[in-house]
């Protein structure tokens, strides 16, 4: 059969296959609306500081060190980083065109921006991922190199997820790779009340092979199958009938902004993790271990039962396991994976029958699973090594970030511990915080002065048309949130009132006038 008449026929038979991903997309940014505006491939200082503050938020949101809350911090502030490296663009050019891969290593000056924000900006972020790239390569490498895809691919979660598995959208992706529920679910992977397999690091980088694999089918371009990935074929294949070009940056005006970010980011990540020595970019240790086995689950267990008996913290056991959402491994009708390190799981095995029987009645009473669906607060019995638990209530205007600011945790493990998704709390609302014991009550006389300071940390002033009140922005405040403490008055008052025109500027100490409404 004609080349040409295999291919028509082969995107035919999968245009069935891709309808729904045509809408819904794979990953955290799949509800994308198409954007025509632009004229440079410049990246847009709005867009490289929202994949900034999305990378750092990723890469908080994961602490692989439970003996510790402490992170290293890079001692070279961020205005000064951007000085210590004066790389030429030819040298770029060269080291892109040095890696042996089938991709199209472009190099522009978006290309360069996103390079800049790796390696000058975010080079804490990027030496953690380092880090955690040692536990997890070699997971997406094997995978890989079983279907014959490039190795390079496993860069993706790099962007996708800054190498989080826990990591959640607001668009509603999960996991590593970022799948979105329905893309996960036509790969095979299970997402109910206790299992999310698209937070598996083996199960969701073979779905996501296969649909790498899949997508390639219909393009035959890497630069296209990254973005489609992205954004769904859909709208890959609609800005290909728009601009009658099949190259990703003949199209780039007509796919959605952040798809436009996409595949630069991508390039850059590459780039990063292959010349990050010469960026004087170092691994920090993930504490994750090398080596790691899994035994068979045939009864429902509590992560708690096994941390006990086998002196493993319980948090280590999330990591390894992160696709058991509620600290359990719902064992029922079939055997589950319990994933350890190589010398526990030897002990396990040793002593498994009093693994299950330990504390049973207090985590499977009457023999059912403990934390049942739609419990706000199912993990408060198994506080971290070294804390104690702490209450704070939800006030008006309140933000998770703000929060976990305030408490010093990170903002994952205020969601995790409180079973919060998509950031929504709601005012009045008890939300435990595990903060280290010897700080307990320092935190508490914080959750206390919190749950009064709303007044005391707004300044008034008179004028001749009536009264503003001029509130100072606090740490993690945003435009919405400080609108969301004043009765009828929208982020738009506050923005055209102050003459705002980007509602990410604002900074801590900044004085923003209010005028509430009569």
């Amino acid at each position: 059969m004609h080349t040409k008449l295999k291919n028509k026929i082969s995107i035919a038979l999968l245009f069935s296959f891709w309808t729904l991903s045509f809408i819904t997309g794979t990953s955290a940014n799949a509800q994308a609306v198409l954007s025509d505006d632009g004229n440079s491939v410049e990246a847009s200082e709005g867009e490289i500081d929202a994949f900034a503050a999305s990378l750092d938020s990723l890469v908080h949101l994961w602490q692989t060190n439970t003996s510790t809350t402490a992170m290293v911090i890079d001692t070279i502030p961020n205005d000064l980083a951007s000085t210590r490296d004066k790389t030429a663009d030819s040298v770029y050019i060269q080291r892109l065109k040095d890696i042996m891969t089938p991709f199209k290593l472009t190099f522009n000056s978006h290309v360069k921006s996103y390079i800049n924000l790796y390696t000058q900006k975010r080079r804490e972020q990027v030496e953690r991922m380092l880090g955690l790239s040692e536990y997890y390569f070699p997971i997406f490498e094997q995978a890989l190199d079983a279907h014959g895809l490039p190795m390079e691919l496993k860069y993706l979660p790099v962007i996708e997820s800054a190498l989080n598995p826990r990591a959640f959208s607001r668009a509603g992706a999960s996991g590593l790779w970022q799948f979105m529920y329905y893309t996960g679910k036509r790969y095979g992977l299970t997402v109910n009340s206790y299992v999310d397999e698209r937070r598996d690091p083996y199960k969701s980088t073979e779905a996501a092979v296969q649909h790498l694999s899949d997508l390639y089918d219909i393009y035959q371009d890497w630069q296209l199958v990254i973005a489609a990935y992205n954004c769904g074929p859909g709208n890959v294949n609609r800005a290909i009938r728009r601009s009658g070009k099949r190259d990703f940056w003949e199209i780039f005006y007509l796919l959605p902004r952040e798809t436009r970010g996409y595949v630069p980011a991508f390039i850059a990540a590459t780039y990063t993790f292959e010349y990050h020595e010469e960026h004087d970019l170092s691994p920090t240790p993930a504490h994750l271990p090398s080596a790691t086995d899994t035994v068979s689950i045939s009864h429902p267990l509590h992560f708690s039962q096994v941390s006990d008996m086998l002196d493993i913290p319980v948090e280590i056991l999330r990591h390894l396991n992160p696709q058991y959402r509620r600290d359990v491994i719902p064992a029922q009708k079939e055997s589950m994976p319990l994933r350890l390190a190589f010398r526990k799981s030897t002990a396990f095995a040793s002593i498994e029958d009093s693994i299950y029987q330990h504390q049973r009645e207090k985590y499977f009473p009457n023999n059912r699973l403990v934390a049942e669906p739609g419990s706000r607060n199912p993990r408060a019995a198994s506080p971290p090594p070294g804390k104690e638990a702490i209450y704070y209530t939800v006030q008006s205007g309140d933000v998770v970030g703000l929060i976990a600011d305030w408490f010093d945790v990170y903002t994952s493990d205020l969601r995790y511990w409180n079973n919060i998704r998509r950031n929504i709390i709601r005012v009045g609302e008890k939300l435990v915080i595990y903060v280290d014991k010897e700080k307990a009550d320092h935190y508490r006389q914080i959750a206390s002065q919190k749950s009064g300071q709303s007044a005391s940390s707004q300044i008034t002033e008179a004028t001749e048309d009536g009264e503003y009140i001029y509130h100072t922005v606090g740490q993690g405040d945003s435009i919405w949130s400080i609108a969301k403490q004043y009765p009828d008055v929208s982020d738009s008052d506050i923005l055209r009132l102050n003459n705002i025109r980007n509602a990410q500027k604002i900074k801590p100490g900044q004085k923003i006038k209010i005028k509430p409404k009569s």
